[in-house]
Parts: structure tokens; sequence; C-alpha cells
């Protein structure tokens, strides 16, 4: 399968993701649907890890890919609590979803260019900027 595909899959997850923390937000505290996300997160996870297990499929692990993979999981667990208090104020899913997925874009953008050491050409750069032109478009009056 194309890895654009999988990556159209994952962006429609996310979408679905952070439409239902907007649905929830006005029923249940941050901090709780925090945790029933993460452990409903965990479940999917342990199931396709064992899928994978039963079939037989190696699963080299190493101490920095847990550290790393721990890391992500506490910058999404924080996340998560901060989405729920976004929108727990009232902010549209329509304002408050692409400020938070393009202003990670662009912090991501960022880590990698100066950390990892990664280059943009010119048409990604334009595609950062036109992001932060919508970012503040988007937050007007809100």
């Amino acid at each position: 399968m194309p890895w654009y595909f999988l990556a159209l899959l994952a962006a429609f997850c996310l979408a679905l993701y952070n439409f239902f923390i907007k649905l929830a937000s006005g029923y249940i505290p941050a901090a709780v649907g925090a945790v029933v996300l993460q452990i409903v997160a965990a479940g999917l996870g342990a199931a396709w890890l064992l899928k994978l297990k039963l079939q037989g499929q190696p699963l080299p692990v190493t101490s920095k890919g847990l550290l790393l993979a721990a890391l992500a999981g506490a910058g999404v667990g924080l996340a998560e609590i901060l989405t729920f208090v976004v929108f727990s104020r009232g902010v549209p899913s329509s304002v408050g979803t692409p400020v938070l997925v393009g202003g990670s874009v662009l912090l991501t953008a960022a880590l990698g260019l100066v950390l990892l050491r990664e280059s943009l050409t010119w048409p990604q750069g334009v595609g950062l900027v036109l992001i932060v032109v919508g970012i503040a478009l988007l937050s007007r009056g809100h």
C-alpha cells in the first residue's frame, strides 16, 4: 500500500480524534477524557502488537526506541488534555482543529529543521508560511 494512502487514512483518523474530542469536551472533564482516550488507544495498540506477535513478526525493541516512544506518549497525553480544555472553552472545531494541527505541523517542521538538520524546498517553505497565515486568519475574533 502506498505511503500517501496510509497518510490520508491517518489524517482521517486524526480528524475523527479531534472531532470526537470536541464533542466529548462538553460532557466530561479534560483529564477523564484524556484517560479514556489513552485506555482505548492502548487497547488498540496492544491488540495490534498481539496480532503481530501471533503472526511471528520480529519485534526488535531498543531502550532508545522505548524512551522516544515514551516521550511521544507524554507529548500526546498533554496534547489531548489541552485539546479537551481548548474545546471545553467553546472554541469551534472549525477554528480550534486547524490551529492545533497547523501549529503542530509548523513546530514539527521547525524541530526537523533545527534539530534533525532537515531541509525545505521553496515550495515547502511557502506552504509553511501559508499555514501561519491560515492560523492567523482562523484565530481572529476567537
